[in-house]
């Protein structure tokens, strides 16, 4: 809630009062209307209870709240390395298959998807932290399941690209370029979508936390 504004009859916590109590009030007693369009328009979004159960929990407060170490922060860069092993060597992987870099030969590369599978894994195990830490957050924002939708589309293309390029040994290297160029477009396509979508997720939220409009 914007540190300008106070409400009639409630501390500026948490939660938002019943929509017939809101008296948005600017410091010099002037109410601009923008700002009550935005309370209607936010308040109008329902959210789900049991998001607000799991904000309550100890897990989601400590992450939330914590100064440790190991906290919120700790877990987004976790993160964030998990993701530059799964998008780096597969970035590299489908250049590759598009003729960049053509004095390295494709074959060896297929020992890079252990490193991808390890990015994967990390950022499996970060991403339910960083959602535990602000459900509401992630779940009333259209742009988190298109997230998802990439996500589970760029793996798939990942897979493919190691059966149809990569576990057939008896294919020459010229028939694993014919047969990976189509899927490595798709691939970078579909990388730079959940990247994109990732970043946006700061700034096309409606919910910080439960009731508490993002600014």
């Amino acid at each position: 809630m914007p540190a300008n504004y106070r409400w009639r009859g409630l501390p500026a916590k948490n939660l938002l009062p019943p929509m017939h109590d809101l008296r948005p009030v600017s410091l010099l007693g002037i109410m601009p209307r923008t700002s009550v369009v935005r309370c209607i328009e936010v308040r109008s979004l329902t959210v789900p209870l049991f998001l607000n159960t799991l904000e309550q929990s100890g897990l989601s407060t400590w992450l939330r709240e914590s100064d440790s170490v190991f906290g919120f922060y700790f877990i987004l860069a976790f993160h964030t390395i998990g993701l530059a092993l799964v998008v780096g060597p597969n970035a590299a992987i489908d250049l590759r298959l598009l003729g960049m870099a053509s004095d390295i030969p494709l074959p060896p590369l297929r020992s890079w998807f252990n490193l991808m599978w390890l990015g994967l894994a990390m950022n499996f195990t970060s991403g339910i932290f960083l959602v535990l830490a602000y459900p509401s957050k992630a779940f009333t924002n259209p742009d988190f399941y298109i997230k998802l939708t990439l996500i589970g589309f760029a793996i798939w293309t990942l897979m493919r690209i190691k059966r149809q390029v990569f576990d057939d040994s008896s294919v020459s290297e010229a028939a694993m370029f014919a047969r990976g160029k189509t899927l490595a477009v798709w691939s970078l396509v579909l990388w730079l979508g959940v990247i994109t979508t990732g970043r946006l997720l700061a700034y096309t939220c409606s919910y910080l936390v439960y009731e508490v409009p993002c600014q």
